[in-house]
């Protein structure tokens, strides 16, 4: 790439993240562009092009990939479909933005991380979270020592998805094997903010619970069998010292957000949002420090929002500055955007809270602790 073209995207997938998130992000960052989109439907993708004055629309993604102003291919498809296209893209020599869930299982994942580094493209996962400005900014106060030794980390992610009553167009979340549940979406993409702020985890124990065993198809009234967690805790110690707890809660009647508490020697940070996804607005950074016994307000610095929001959801405005940071990787020779790798560690991640959180339930016996 040269610094006088701009860095051409092909999208492969026209449902409503690709319109809600990756379009309005491209149209933040200069530096690239949106230049091809395909759909199994021409006309849905000849529709979408139209509507965002996109040069080329096809219905076979092989045509996409082929495209010489085709840069980087992106694949806001459904999980079940990331491994085929992913494949697809690399065998193309093309550059590859894969949504989180990376594939369905870790042995997929890893196998698509090999082909990538093998072939030589860059890759790059919609973990995005952590490249937000508020997110950045803890990160660098951490790094800086603002709260000295980190001490205690503590987070939960409240959030009315994955309830009681569920569209029929999306009742294939419920199957665990299509890896598009609870667990693997919102500890993907908030355990991923997490442990880039703080540090890894070093260990690890976890329970999960089923709370909705039973889900009733709006459209119906049919009732379906979910095999799938609408809890998850899990605690640990990190690798650089400190414990930290980790509660994610599915199909809540009053949503509570976003919620992180970090203590260390010399103070400590909260982190929050009323929304676990959809934000209207970046996460609130707050501080006590010295002598203070309450939270105080820590606004984002200006040199961490370097990109025009607009009126865009800060959800849509952190997929922003992933497509700011692979640009940059591009044209500087770095390697700052969230990638394949990172992905199959999140994969690991949750094989061992599925891991230990069935260990656990298969041993604990039927008596009263208390």
């Amino acid at each position: 790439m040269t610094q006088n073209k701009k860095i051409g995207v092909g999208l492969i997938g026209v449902g409503g993240w690709a319109t809600y998130g990756h379009l309005p992000a491209v149209k933040t960052v200069d530096s690239i562009e949106v230049v091809a989109v395909s759909s199994r439907t021409k006309a849905k993708a000849e529709e979408l092009a139209l509507e965002h004055s996109i040069a080329h629309a096809y219905d076979d993604y092989n045509d996409l990939i082929a495209h010489p102003d085709v840069d980087l291919v992106v694949i806001p498809a459904p999980a079940p479909q990331h491994k085929e296209l992913i494949q697809a893209v690399i065998a193309g020599g093309k550059d590859v933005y894969s949504e989180w869930p990376l594939t369905t299982n870790t042995a997929d994942s890893e196998e698509i991380l090999a082909l990538a580094e093998a072939k030589g493209v860059r890759h790059v996962v919609g973990l995005q979270r952590r490249l937000s400005p508020s997110a950045r900014y803890t990160a660098d106060l951490i790094a800086q020592g603002f709260i000295g030794q980190i001490r205690g980390v503590t987070m939960s992610v409240g959030v009315d998805a994955f309830g009681a009553e569920l569209p029929e167009s999306v009742s294939w979340v419920l199957d665990p094997t299509n890896f598009v549940h609870l667990l693997p979406v919102y500890l993907g993409h908030f355990g991923d903010l997490l442990f880039s702020t703080v540090g890894p985890p070093a260990t690890l124990t976890a329970l999960t619970s089923n709370h909705i065993p039973e889900v009733t198809i709006t459209e119906t009234g049919e009732k379906a069998t979910s095999g799938v967690p609408t809890e998850v805790v899990a605690i640990g110690e990190l690798r650089d010292g400190g414990l930290y707890s980790i509660q994610l809660e599915g199909g809540q009647k009053l949503k509570t957000g976003l919620q992180i508490v970090i203590t260390g020697s010399g103070g400590a940070l909260r982190i929050t949002n009323p929304r676990g996804f959809q934000n209207e607005n970046d996460n609130t950074v707050e501080a006590m420090t010295g002598d203070a016994t309450t939270f105080s307000a820590l606004p984002v610095p200006d040199e961490y929002t370097y990109l025009d929001q607009g009126d865009l959801d800060a959800s849509v405005h952190d997929v922003s500055y992933l497509y700011a940071a692979y640009a940059n990787d591009v044209l500087q020779g770095t390697s700052t955007a969230p990638n394949f790798r990172d992905g199959v560690r999140m994969h690991h991640l949750i094989d061992q809270i599925t891991r230990t959180a069935e260990h656990f339930t298969a041993r604990q016996d039927t008596g009263v602790i208390w």
